[in-house]
Protein backbone atom coordinates (compact mmCIF):
# COMPACT_ATOMS: atom_id res chain seq x y z
CA UNK A 1 0.00 0.00 0.00
CA UNK A 2 1.35 3.59 -0.66
CA UNK A 3 2.66 5.55 2.05
CA UNK A 4 0.27 8.66 2.13
CA UNK A 5 2.26 10.13 5.01
CA UNK A 6 4.52 13.53 4.10
CA UNK A 7 6.75 15.46 5.97
CA UNK A 8 6.45 19.07 4.59
CA UNK A 9 9.24 20.79 5.85
CA UNK A 10 9.59 18.67 8.66
CA UNK A 11 5.94 19.08 9.46
CA UNK A 12 4.38 15.52 9.21
CA UNK A 13 0.69 14.76 8.83
CA UNK A 14 -1.13 11.58 7.97
CA UNK A 15 -1.50 12.41 4.32
CA UNK A 16 -0.91 15.86 2.13
CA UNK A 17 -4.70 17.00 2.16
CA UNK A 18 -4.72 19.95 4.48
CA UNK A 19 -7.54 22.61 4.57
CA UNK A 20 -6.46 26.11 3.44
CA UNK A 21 -6.84 29.13 5.66
CA UNK A 22 -10.56 29.97 4.73
CA UNK A 23 -14.34 29.82 6.49
CA UNK A 24 -14.05 25.98 7.04
CA UNK A 25 -10.91 26.07 9.46
CA UNK A 26 -12.68 29.44 11.56
CA UNK A 27 -12.58 27.62 15.09
CA UNK A 28 -12.03 24.99 17.14
CA UNK A 29 -15.51 22.73 15.72
CA UNK A 30 -14.73 22.87 12.66
CA UNK A 31 -11.16 21.86 12.53
CA UNK A 32 -12.38 19.07 15.16
CA UNK A 33 -14.71 17.91 12.67
CA UNK A 34 -11.95 17.95 9.87
CA UNK A 35 -9.68 15.71 11.65
CA UNK A 36 -12.45 13.06 12.51
CA UNK A 37 -13.20 13.38 8.98
CA UNK A 38 -9.57 12.12 8.23
CA UNK A 39 -7.94 15.48 6.72
CA UNK A 40 -3.93 15.75 7.42
CA UNK A 41 -4.02 19.45 8.31
CA UNK A 42 -5.21 22.88 8.30
CA UNK A 43 -4.19 26.14 8.51
CA UNK A 44 -6.56 28.28 10.73
CA UNK A 45 -8.13 30.94 9.49
CA UNK A 46 -5.99 33.62 8.93
CA UNK A 47 -5.53 35.72 12.81
CA UNK A 48 -5.48 39.64 12.96
CA UNK A 49 -3.64 41.73 15.49
CA UNK A 50 -5.16 42.75 18.77
CA UNK A 51 -6.88 46.16 18.29
CA UNK A 52 -10.30 47.67 16.25
CA UNK A 53 -12.28 44.52 15.33
CA UNK A 54 -13.08 42.93 11.78
CA UNK A 55 -16.28 42.99 10.64
CA UNK A 56 -17.66 41.34 8.05
CA UNK A 57 -20.80 41.95 5.95
CA UNK A 58 -24.11 40.30 7.47
CA UNK A 59 -25.21 40.01 3.76
CA UNK A 60 -24.18 37.79 1.15
CA UNK A 61 -20.71 36.73 1.28
CA UNK A 62 -20.49 34.47 -2.10
CA UNK A 63 -21.14 34.85 -5.82
CA UNK A 64 -21.02 31.77 -8.09
CA UNK A 65 -20.03 30.44 -11.03
CA UNK A 66 -21.67 27.02 -12.59
CA UNK A 67 -21.29 24.26 -14.57
CA UNK A 68 -23.74 21.97 -16.38
CA UNK A 69 -26.26 20.92 -13.61
CA UNK A 70 -25.37 23.48 -11.62
CA UNK A 71 -21.80 22.11 -11.13
CA UNK A 72 -20.18 24.72 -8.62
CA UNK A 73 -17.08 26.15 -10.75
CA UNK A 74 -16.29 28.80 -9.06
CA UNK A 75 -16.70 30.62 -5.90
CA UNK A 76 -16.05 34.49 -5.28
CA UNK A 77 -16.37 35.74 -1.71
CA UNK A 78 -15.76 38.96 0.17
CA UNK A 79 -15.43 37.36 3.15
CA UNK A 80 -12.17 38.83 5.49
CA UNK A 81 -9.54 37.23 7.55
CA UNK A 82 -11.00 35.97 11.25
CA UNK A 83 -13.67 38.63 13.16
CA UNK A 84 -13.29 36.28 16.20
CA UNK A 85 -10.95 37.48 18.76
CA UNK A 86 -7.42 36.50 18.88
CA UNK A 87 -7.87 35.43 22.06
CA UNK A 88 -10.28 33.00 21.53
CA UNK A 89 -8.62 31.62 18.31
CA UNK A 90 -5.20 31.28 20.21
CA UNK A 91 -6.66 28.82 22.70
CA UNK A 92 -8.49 27.08 20.63
CA UNK A 93 -5.71 25.80 18.40
CA UNK A 94 -3.88 25.41 21.42
CA UNK A 95 -6.82 22.68 22.61
CA UNK A 96 -7.26 21.35 18.96
CA UNK A 97 -3.35 20.77 18.48
CA UNK A 98 -2.90 19.23 22.25
CA UNK A 99 -5.58 16.77 21.14
CA UNK A 100 -4.76 15.78 17.74
CA UNK A 101 -0.52 16.15 17.91
CA UNK A 102 -0.52 14.19 15.13
CA UNK A 103 -2.25 16.31 12.10
CA UNK A 104 -0.18 19.10 11.15
CA UNK A 105 -1.83 22.35 12.24
CA UNK A 106 -0.58 25.52 10.92
CA UNK A 107 -1.69 29.42 11.54
CA UNK A 108 -2.48 31.81 8.91
CA UNK A 109 -1.20 35.39 9.95
CA UNK A 110 -1.99 38.98 8.16
CA UNK A 111 -1.18 42.14 10.69
CA UNK A 112 0.19 45.50 9.30
CA UNK A 113 3.30 45.58 7.65
CA UNK A 114 5.08 46.72 10.73
CA UNK A 115 7.83 44.90 12.31
CA UNK A 116 6.27 45.27 15.86
CA UNK A 117 3.28 43.84 14.71
CA UNK A 118 5.05 40.69 13.64
CA UNK A 119 7.13 41.08 16.77
CA UNK A 120 3.72 41.13 19.19
CA UNK A 121 1.93 37.87 17.21
CA UNK A 122 4.44 35.51 16.65
CA UNK A 123 5.34 34.63 20.70
CA UNK A 124 1.40 34.24 21.18
CA UNK A 125 1.14 31.93 18.05
CA UNK A 126 4.40 29.90 19.21
CA UNK A 127 2.46 29.25 22.48
CA UNK A 128 -0.33 27.44 20.75
CA UNK A 129 2.20 24.94 19.70
CA UNK A 130 1.17 25.14 16.15
CA UNK A 131 3.42 23.52 13.50
CA UNK A 132 4.57 26.82 11.71
CA UNK A 133 2.56 29.72 10.44
CA UNK A 134 1.78 30.84 6.54
CA UNK A 135 1.89 34.40 5.98
CA UNK A 136 -1.34 35.35 4.50
CA UNK A 137 0.12 37.72 1.27
CA UNK A 138 -2.63 37.25 -0.64
CA UNK A 139 -6.00 38.19 -0.05
CA UNK A 140 -7.26 40.86 -2.60
CA UNK A 141 -10.48 42.48 -1.23
CA UNK A 142 -11.25 43.99 1.51
CA UNK A 143 -7.33 43.73 3.79
CA UNK A 144 -5.74 45.01 0.70
CA UNK A 145 -7.62 48.71 0.90
CA UNK A 146 -5.93 48.46 4.39
CA UNK A 147 -2.02 47.98 3.27
CA UNK A 148 -2.17 43.91 3.76
CA UNK A 149 -2.70 40.78 2.07
CA UNK A 150 -2.17 41.30 -1.67
CA UNK A 151 -0.89 44.57 -1.19
CA UNK A 152 2.45 43.03 0.06
CA UNK A 153 2.56 40.33 -2.14
CA UNK A 154 2.62 42.80 -4.93
CA UNK A 155 5.71 43.70 -3.56
CA UNK A 156 8.74 41.38 -3.90
CA UNK A 157 10.38 43.90 -1.38
CA UNK A 158 7.94 43.72 1.23
CA UNK A 159 7.60 39.93 1.33
CA UNK A 160 11.14 39.84 1.93
CA UNK A 161 11.28 42.33 4.34
CA UNK A 162 8.30 40.64 6.51
CA UNK A 163 9.58 37.07 6.11
CA UNK A 164 13.15 38.29 7.47
CA UNK A 165 11.03 39.50 10.57
CA UNK A 166 9.41 36.51 11.12
CA UNK A 167 12.14 34.32 10.43
CA UNK A 168 14.18 36.31 13.21
CA UNK A 169 11.19 36.01 15.64
CA UNK A 170 9.79 32.58 15.04
CA UNK A 171 11.54 29.22 15.17
CA UNK A 172 9.35 27.00 13.35
CA UNK A 173 8.51 26.80 9.84
CA UNK A 174 7.34 29.77 7.58
CA UNK A 175 5.18 29.34 4.44
CA UNK A 176 4.62 32.48 2.12
CA UNK A 177 1.17 32.61 0.79
CA UNK A 178 1.34 33.87 -2.42
CA UNK A 179 -1.07 36.41 -4.35
CA UNK A 180 -1.74 35.26 -8.22
CA UNK A 181 -2.58 39.13 -9.25
CA UNK A 182 0.54 39.31 -10.05
CA UNK A 183 2.77 39.90 -13.44
CA UNK A 184 5.53 37.15 -13.06
CA UNK A 185 4.76 34.81 -9.97
CA UNK A 186 8.62 33.99 -9.98
CA UNK A 187 9.58 37.41 -8.75
CA UNK A 188 7.72 37.03 -5.08
CA UNK A 189 8.75 33.47 -5.01
CA UNK A 190 12.30 34.66 -5.13
CA UNK A 191 11.76 37.25 -2.67
CA UNK A 192 10.45 34.68 0.01
CA UNK A 193 13.27 32.34 -0.81
CA UNK A 194 15.44 35.64 0.28
CA UNK A 195 13.73 36.16 3.08
CA UNK A 196 14.24 33.17 4.52
CA UNK A 197 11.06 31.25 3.89
CA UNK A 198 10.89 27.78 4.25
CA UNK A 199 7.96 27.16 1.97
CA UNK A 200 5.04 29.05 -0.01
CA UNK A 201 1.95 28.15 -0.63
CA UNK A 202 0.02 29.08 -3.96
CA UNK A 203 -2.27 30.38 -5.33
CA UNK A 204 -4.34 32.67 -2.96
CA UNK A 205 -7.46 33.96 -4.98
CA UNK A 206 -8.05 35.55 -7.82
CA UNK A 207 -9.38 39.66 -8.03
CA UNK A 208 -12.85 39.19 -9.61
CA UNK A 209 -16.35 39.96 -10.48
CA UNK A 210 -18.53 37.06 -11.22
CA UNK A 211 -21.18 37.98 -12.52
CA UNK A 212 -23.73 41.45 -12.43
CA UNK A 213 -27.37 41.63 -11.18
CA UNK A 214 -29.03 43.19 -14.45
CA UNK A 215 -32.06 44.15 -12.44
CA UNK A 216 -30.15 46.39 -9.66
CA UNK A 217 -27.17 46.90 -11.84
CA UNK A 218 -24.75 45.67 -9.35
CA UNK A 219 -21.93 43.56 -8.73
CA UNK A 220 -23.33 39.93 -6.98
CA UNK A 221 -22.92 38.95 -4.22
CA UNK A 222 -24.88 42.37 -3.55
CA UNK A 223 -25.19 44.60 -0.19
CA UNK A 224 -27.73 46.83 -0.39
CA UNK A 225 -27.62 47.88 -4.09
CA UNK A 226 -23.32 47.54 -4.16
CA UNK A 227 -21.34 44.82 -4.90
CA UNK A 228 -17.26 44.72 -5.04
CA UNK A 229 -14.60 42.64 -6.14
CA UNK A 230 -13.89 39.61 -3.84
CA UNK A 231 -11.09 36.64 -4.29
CA UNK A 232 -12.07 33.93 -6.98
CA UNK A 233 -11.57 30.29 -5.83
CA UNK A 234 -12.75 27.15 -6.98
CA UNK A 235 -11.77 24.25 -10.12
CA UNK A 236 -12.00 27.31 -12.64
CA UNK A 237 -8.79 28.64 -11.22
CA UNK A 238 -6.82 25.37 -11.18
CA UNK A 239 -5.20 25.40 -14.72
CA UNK A 240 -3.79 29.15 -13.25
CA UNK A 241 -2.77 27.75 -10.41
CA UNK A 242 -0.52 24.61 -11.98
CA UNK A 243 0.64 27.01 -14.17
CA UNK A 244 1.93 29.47 -11.61
CA UNK A 245 3.44 26.53 -9.37
CA UNK A 246 5.34 24.78 -12.60
CA UNK A 247 6.90 28.31 -12.51
CA UNK A 248 8.32 28.42 -9.30
CA UNK A 249 9.14 24.68 -9.74
CA UNK A 250 10.84 25.05 -12.99
CA UNK A 251 12.80 28.31 -12.15
CA UNK A 252 16.53 27.89 -11.29
CA UNK A 253 16.18 30.19 -8.51
CA UNK A 254 13.09 28.52 -6.17
CA UNK A 255 13.48 24.99 -7.83
CA UNK A 256 14.36 23.47 -4.43
CA UNK A 257 11.61 25.77 -2.69
CA UNK A 258 8.92 23.29 -1.08
CA UNK A 259 5.62 24.15 -2.54
CA UNK A 260 2.06 23.58 -0.87
CA UNK A 261 -0.32 23.71 -3.39
CA UNK A 262 -3.90 25.64 -3.91
CA UNK A 263 -6.26 26.13 -6.00
CA UNK A 264 -9.16 24.48 -7.40
CA UNK A 265 -8.31 20.67 -6.21
CA UNK A 266 -11.47 18.87 -6.00
CA UNK A 267 -10.46 15.53 -6.92
CA UNK A 268 -7.61 12.62 -5.89
CA UNK A 269 -6.57 13.24 -9.70
CA UNK A 270 -6.43 17.07 -9.22
CA UNK A 271 -4.11 16.56 -6.15
CA UNK A 272 -2.06 14.33 -7.93
CA UNK A 273 -1.17 16.68 -10.91
CA UNK A 274 -0.17 18.99 -8.48
CA UNK A 275 1.77 16.95 -6.75
CA UNK A 276 3.58 16.37 -10.05
CA UNK A 277 3.95 19.39 -10.59
CA UNK A 278 6.30 20.31 -7.47
CA UNK A 279 4.10 20.24 -4.68
CA UNK A 280 4.86 18.61 -1.46
CA UNK A 281 1.55 18.59 -0.64
CA UNK A 282 -1.85 20.02 -1.60
CA UNK A 283 -4.36 23.24 0.20
CA UNK A 284 -8.04 22.51 -0.38
CA UNK A 285 -11.17 24.69 0.10
CA UNK A 286 -13.94 25.12 -2.34
CA UNK A 287 -14.46 21.15 -2.53
CA UNK A 288 -14.91 21.31 1.39
CA UNK A 289 -17.34 23.73 1.00
CA UNK A 290 -19.50 22.37 -1.97
CA UNK A 291 -18.94 18.69 -0.65
CA UNK A 292 -18.69 18.68 3.10
CA UNK A 293 -15.73 17.84 5.17
CA UNK A 294 -15.60 13.77 4.29
CA UNK A 295 -14.79 14.28 0.52
CA UNK A 296 -11.35 13.94 1.87
CA UNK A 297 -12.43 10.19 2.28
CA UNK A 298 -12.60 10.06 -1.69
CA UNK A 299 -9.02 12.19 -2.30
CA UNK A 300 -6.89 9.66 -0.26
CA UNK A 301 -8.54 6.36 -0.96
CA UNK A 302 -7.91 7.50 -4.28
CA UNK A 303 -4.45 8.82 -4.69
CA UNK A 304 -3.40 5.84 -2.55
CA UNK A 305 -5.17 3.72 -5.41
CA UNK A 306 -3.62 5.87 -8.00
CA UNK A 307 0.08 5.13 -6.37
CA UNK A 308 -0.40 1.57 -5.85
CA UNK A 309 -1.05 1.16 -9.85
CA UNK A 310 1.79 3.36 -10.87
CA UNK A 311 4.17 1.85 -8.48
CA UNK A 312 4.71 4.83 -6.69
CA UNK A 313 5.28 4.28 -2.51
CA UNK A 314 5.05 7.75 -1.07
CA UNK A 315 4.32 11.18 -2.00
CA UNK A 316 7.50 12.23 -2.47
CA UNK A 317 8.09 9.97 -5.17
CA UNK A 318 6.11 11.72 -7.39
CA UNK A 319 6.23 15.33 -6.23
CA UNK A 320 8.31 17.38 -9.44
CA UNK A 321 7.84 14.47 -11.74
CA UNK A 322 6.40 16.40 -14.44
CA UNK A 323 8.72 19.45 -13.75
CA UNK A 324 11.02 18.32 -16.66
CA UNK A 325 8.61 18.11 -19.00
CA UNK A 326 7.28 21.63 -18.64
CA UNK A 327 9.26 23.55 -20.89
CA UNK A 328 9.14 26.80 -22.93
CA UNK A 329 7.22 27.32 -26.55
CA UNK A 330 9.95 27.20 -28.31
CA UNK A 331 11.76 24.10 -27.73
CA UNK A 332 8.66 21.81 -28.19
CA UNK A 333 9.54 19.42 -31.46
CA UNK A 334 7.47 20.64 -34.20
CA UNK A 335 8.99 17.30 -36.18
CA UNK A 336 6.00 15.60 -33.97
CA UNK A 337 2.83 15.09 -36.46
CA UNK A 338 -0.25 13.70 -35.41
CA UNK A 339 -3.78 13.68 -37.31
CA UNK A 340 -6.83 12.90 -36.01
CA UNK A 341 -9.01 9.80 -36.28
CA UNK A 342 -12.73 8.69 -35.23
CA UNK A 343 -13.83 5.63 -34.64
CA UNK A 344 -16.64 4.85 -36.07
CA UNK A 345 -18.31 2.51 -33.79
CA UNK A 346 -18.14 4.96 -30.91
CA UNK A 347 -19.05 7.96 -33.18
CA UNK A 348 -23.21 9.21 -32.48
CA UNK A 349 -23.05 11.20 -35.22
CA UNK A 350 -23.85 14.93 -33.41
CA UNK A 351 -21.63 16.18 -36.03
CA UNK A 352 -19.79 18.28 -33.47
CA UNK A 353 -16.66 18.25 -34.84
CA UNK A 354 -17.75 18.87 -38.24
CA UNK A 355 -18.88 22.26 -36.75
CA UNK A 356 -16.44 22.99 -35.11
CA UNK A 357 -13.54 22.10 -37.64
CA UNK A 358 -15.97 23.53 -40.10
CA UNK A 359 -16.43 27.37 -39.14
CA UNK A 360 -13.57 27.82 -36.87
CA UNK A 361 -10.46 26.11 -37.86
CA UNK A 362 -9.49 24.18 -40.89
CA UNK A 363 -12.22 22.76 -42.35
CA UNK A 364 -10.56 18.98 -42.08
CA UNK A 365 -13.39 16.90 -41.65
CA UNK A 366 -16.01 15.91 -44.51
CA UNK A 367 -19.62 15.37 -43.62
CA UNK A 368 -20.39 12.07 -46.00
CA UNK A 369 -23.81 10.72 -47.24
CA UNK A 370 -25.31 9.08 -43.77
CA UNK A 371 -23.71 11.44 -41.68
CA UNK A 372 -20.21 9.57 -41.51
CA UNK A 373 -17.85 11.89 -40.68
CA UNK A 374 -13.98 11.32 -42.04
CA UNK A 375 -10.63 13.18 -41.25
CA UNK A 376 -9.01 14.75 -44.56
CA UNK A 377 -5.40 14.48 -43.66
CA UNK A 378 -4.36 16.82 -45.85
CA UNK A 379 -5.79 19.69 -44.26
CA UNK A 380 -5.84 18.33 -40.67
CA UNK A 381 -2.83 20.44 -38.52
CA UNK A 382 -3.79 18.60 -35.40
CA UNK A 383 -4.64 20.97 -33.19
CA UNK A 384 -7.23 18.47 -31.25
CA UNK A 385 -10.11 21.30 -30.86
CA UNK A 386 -12.20 18.13 -32.64
CA UNK A 387 -11.22 15.52 -29.97
CA UNK A 388 -12.06 18.60 -27.07
CA UNK A 389 -15.65 19.36 -28.39
CA UNK A 390 -16.69 15.57 -29.06
CA UNK A 391 -18.81 14.48 -26.23
CA UNK A 392 -17.87 11.00 -26.24
CA UNK A 393 -14.78 10.00 -24.47
CA UNK A 394 -11.85 8.16 -26.75
CA UNK A 395 -14.33 8.84 -30.35
CA UNK A 396 -11.69 10.84 -31.94
CA UNK A 397 -8.02 10.32 -31.16
CA UNK A 398 -4.91 12.02 -32.66
CA UNK A 399 -2.33 9.53 -33.72
CA UNK A 400 1.21 10.05 -34.59
CA UNK A 401 2.87 9.87 -38.21
CA UNK A 402 5.96 7.81 -37.78
CA UNK A 403 9.27 9.17 -38.95
CA UNK A 404 9.62 8.72 -42.81
CA UNK A 405 5.84 8.79 -43.68
CA UNK A 406 4.54 11.66 -45.30
CA UNK A 407 2.58 14.64 -44.05
CA UNK A 408 -0.54 15.22 -46.84
CA UNK A 409 -0.78 18.40 -45.55
CA UNK A 410 2.81 19.66 -46.45
CA UNK A 411 4.06 17.17 -48.56
CA UNK A 412 7.14 17.03 -46.29
CA UNK A 413 8.53 13.26 -44.84
CA UNK A 414 8.44 13.16 -41.47
CA UNK A 415 11.81 13.44 -39.65
CA UNK A 416 13.44 11.20 -37.11
CA UNK A 417 15.03 14.18 -35.06
CA UNK A 418 13.15 16.89 -33.10
CA UNK A 419 12.99 20.07 -34.10
CA UNK A 420 12.33 22.99 -32.41
CA UNK A 421 11.18 26.71 -33.46
CA UNK A 422 15.02 28.13 -33.65
CA UNK A 423 15.50 25.76 -36.31
CA UNK A 424 12.07 25.85 -37.94
CA UNK A 425 11.85 27.30 -41.44
CA UNK A 426 9.13 29.49 -40.94
CA UNK A 427 11.04 31.51 -38.29
CA UNK A 428 12.53 34.40 -40.04
CA UNK A 429 15.29 34.44 -37.22
CA UNK A 430 16.23 31.11 -38.09
CA UNK A 431 19.43 29.89 -40.24
CA UNK A 432 18.70 26.10 -40.26
CA UNK A 433 18.06 24.18 -43.22
CA UNK A 434 14.75 22.83 -43.55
Amino acid sequence: MADLTTDFVGIRSPNPFWLASAPPTDKEYNVRRAFEAGWGGVVWKTLGAEGPPVVNVNGPRYGAIYGPDRRLMGLNNIELITDRPLETNLEEMARVKADYPDRALIASIMVPCEEAAWKAILPRVAETGADGIELNFGCPHGMAERGMGSAVGQVPEYIEMVTRWCKTYYDRPVIVKLTPNITDIRMPARAALNGGADAVSLINTINSITSVDLDRMAPEPTIDGKGTHGGYCGPAVRPIAMNMVAEIARDPETKDLPISGIGGITTWRDAAEFIALGCGNVQVCTAAMTYGFRVVEEMAAGLSAWMDEKGFASVAEVSGRAVPNVTDWQYLNLNYVTKARIDQDLCIKCGRCYAACEDTSHQAIAMEPGRTFEVIDAECVACNLCVDVCPVEDCITMTRLEPGETDPRTGRVVPAEPGNWTQHPNNPASTAAE
